[in-house]
């Protein structure tokens, strides 16, 4: 009788202890699967959100006088190109681009820069006064930014800095939304106990942040970074007021299609169509990296 004939006996399951998994943990690593509501629900959810571009590029590719007819047009034209092209020439779009380009890659830079900063100084560091100094800095929200349009534009004129693009840059560097939107995330996915390692082991301050805050803070920042530039290319307010129609922003070189006895519409949407195209193509290209950057951010936490 071999080795591998033998058949040892079994020790029976002792009293009050599992036989097998739960199914609770034989559950864990499955993956839960929509249902056929869940996708009605997205799916009307995004159709209701493509409604208004699709509208517009319909209108673009249309003339104005079938805009103005009833029903209105549903479905796309033959004249989205040449509209486009004479939005492009009647408001100077490419001196516009890429004025807006400028700003809102400064202002972007520099908010999620100073924004991560600050907000790692509010959730880690010690010093006094801080807990009144971030009420002051929620505070500002609380004021309506009409308000600081006429001193604001007084001190860029004082400065020589009227119709220059550093008019419209300077005043958002930073925001208290940032600073508090980095705050909030740091408290929770920067340990302390990393810092102080770091600390120990002979790093320097900035050390610190290249190393430490930076990678911990790259979700928040990413999305940070995505607000700042869609609210910092659509910003229309500061920037009328600042600018003329030589040195303008996307926005601003919109508005002068609007003007006119009889404005065109289609060509008003064809220049609306434009200026919403390089939002798109960001978000084609780096929303894939943002929101694997939200996601890495949420299963950190």
């Amino acid at each position: 009788m071999t080795t591998s004939e033998l058949t040892l006996p079994q020790a029976e399951p002792q009293a009050g202890k599992k036989r097998g998994p739960s199914r609770r943990v034989m559950g864990a690593g499955k993956q839960l699967h929509a249902g056929p509501v869940t996708y009605l629900v997205l799916a009307v959810f995004a159709l209701v959100s493509l409604a208004p571009l699709v509208w517009t590029a319909i209108a673009a590719s249309r003339t104005d006088h079938r805009l103005a007819e009833t029903p209105p047009p549903l479905w796309f034209g033959g004249n989205l190109f040449k509209n486009m092209q004479t939005a492009w020439d009647e408001a100077g779009l490419g001196t516009a681009m890429l004025n807006s380009v400028i700003v809102a890659g400064a202002i972007t830079i520099s908010t999620v820069l100073f924004s991560t900063l600050a907000g790692f100084a509010f959730a880690k560091l010690q010093f006094r006064f801080s807990g009144f100094l971030l009420l002051l800095t929620i505070g500002t929200m609380m004021i309506p930014p009409q308000l600081a349009v006429v001193p604001l534009y007084l001190w860029m004129a004082d400065l020589g800095w009227s119709n220059q693009l550093q008019t419209v840059i300077l005043p958002t560097l930073v925001t208290a939304f940032g600073t508090f939107f980095m705050r909030q995330y740091l408290v929770q996915a920067l340990p302390s106990e990393l810092i102080e390692a770091a600390r120990v082991d002979g790093a320097s301050s900035i050390r610190v942040v290249w190393h430490v805050v930076f990678p911990a803070a790259r979700p928040a920042m990413a999305v940070l970074g995505l607000l700042t530039f869609v609210f910092a290319w659509n910003d229309f307010l500061w920037p009328i007021i600042a600018l003329n129609q030589q040195n303008p922003t996307v926005q601003v070189a919109l508005n002068s299609l609007g003007t006119g006895y009889v404005p065109d519409q289609a060509v008003i949407m064809a220049g609306a169509f434009l200026g919403t195209l390089p939002l798109l193509i960001a978000f084609i290209l780096f929303g894939k990296q943002i929101v694997g950057g939200i996601m890495q951010g949420a299963i950190k936490g």
